[in-house]
């Protein structure tokens, strides 16, 4: 979401500048509120490998940008319940990443106003 004179960061006035896969997973969460995340004990970069049309670098970028945002966050020390993180071995921290009431907002405005893209 932008205004018309924003050039790609905020002036105040309050418009949000999302990055295409940023919009997408942002879009996933409006359909699932709770995604597996996993980390290596420096919990540097999430990892997240459910998304199979995005490099686990991409994901991992929109997951950062989402959440230094606020509209999503991420917990390492709570793992989904009932879900196989199986293709996550390789990531000793297993936790989750859900949408924030600001999220929540963004995506009704987003649905109610669009965006330009």
């Amino acid at each position: 979401m932008s205004c018309e004179n924003c050039h790609g960061s905020c002036g105040g006035c309050g418009a949000l500048v999302l990055t295409a896969a940023e919009l997408e997973l942002l879009r996933h969460f409006g359909q699932t509120p709770f995604l597996p995340a996993a980390s290596a004990y420096d919990m540097k970069i999430p990892v997240y490998l459910e998304d199979q049309t995005r490099s686990p670098e991409e994901s991992s970028a929109a997951i950062l940008g989402l959440a230094g945002k606020g509209l999503i966050r991420l917990d390492y020390d709570i793992p989904l319940e009932n879900f196989h993180y199986g293709a996550y071995e390789a990531y000793p921290l297993h936790g989750s990443m859900a949408l924030t009431g600001r999220g929540q907002d963004v995506l009704e405005q987003i649905e109610i106003q669009g965006i330009e893209a």
